[in-house]
């Protein structure tokens, strides 16, 4: 096992930057801590504690009072103390309103300044609370063309800005080869807020998100759509198919009454760890430039 100290100062910082990116929000500790023995303490020294405190009560000269005052007719009731008050546990909010508080909050706004307010007070989706920043669509170039990927990552969560980092450098580099830049293009995600420890949004997480990304389209009204990943084909094209069966081919969406050809391809992520997968998506984005183009 290689230890730290025989890393470079530029080997530990893109070790660190690789944790960061697969979801790592803490290191272990020096010495290991056993939590199954720590929990156990904690639960025996509850317990101690109650003990206590029932023996306290028991003792206090308010609970012997109040023990005298029951054999005391009339008097036990004014003796008691007031209840405390019970205070409900808040409840969370269903699935199906809060897809149609999500749809009322996007058809309200008229524009991405709009929307991007109403997303920062929408408090229905679960992710909202885990994540340190809403991630909204970026750029606005004349070109177009709207980029959209499934979700933040860490680096996009930090900075509140879709695809920074590692996956930004790459997507520009996509971008470039093709003529464009990320200032050419609307950036955006499916789901704006990053799912704890970068994993897939759950099917409801998409589905309450849904209005968003679709009024974000309608508003931009782009001409060409390019789609990255995997969860980002299947929620906008319907179906189980993998990013490799799907990529590649034009199809027609509509969102919020508008139309605009749609094609997908890798996501930069795909390509940082899988190299080969470059040659696929330098097919696609041919295809892309040739559609953009005509």
């Amino acid at each position: 096992m290689i230890s730290a100290n025989d890393l470079s100062h530029s080997e530990l910082a893109a070790l660190l930057a690789f944790h960061a990116e697969a979801g790592v929000e803490w290191l272990l500790e020096d010495a290991p801590v056993d939590r199954l023995e720590e929990f156990e303490a904690i639960k025996a020294k509850r317990v101690d504690v109650g003990a206590v405190r029932k023996v306290q009560q028991a003792a206090s000269p308010e609970t012997q009072s109040g023990r005298r005052s029951q054999a005391t007719p009339g008097k036990a009731r004014d003796a008691l103390p007031a209840a405390p008050a019970i205070t409900p546990p808040a409840v969370a909010i269903p699935d199906e309103q809060a897809i149609s508080e999500a749809r009322f909050a996007a058809e309200s706004a008229r524009s991405l300044p709009e929307l991007r307010t109403a997303m920062e007070a929408f408090t229905g989706c679960n992710l909202k609370n885990s994540a340190r920043n809403l991630v909204f669509a970026d750029s606005r170039g004349a070109s177009g063309i709207m980029i959209v990927g499934p979700m933040p990552y860490a680096e996009d969560d930090r900075d509140g800005q879709p695809f920074a980092g590692r996956h930004g450098d790459m997507l520009e580099r996509m971008l470039s080869g093709i003529g464009l830049s990320r200032s050419d293009v609307l950036l955006g995600n499916v789901v704006p807020w990053r799912p704890p420890g970068n994993r897939v949004p759950s099917g409801r997480e998409a589905d309450i998100c849904r209005p968003f990304i679709e009024r974000q389209i309608a508003l931009a009204e782009p001409r060409h759509l390019l789609l990255l990943g995997n969860f980002t084909a299947r929620f906008f094209f319907g179906t189980n198919e993998t990013i490799h069966q799907t990529r590649g081919q034009w199809r027609e969406l509509a969102a919020g009454g508008h139309i605009v050809p749609a094609l997908a391809t890798l996501h930069p992520q795909d390509l940082i760890t899988a190299p080969v997968n470059k040659r696929f998506a330098w097919q696609d984005l041919l295809a892309f430039k040739a559609r953009i183009g005509g």
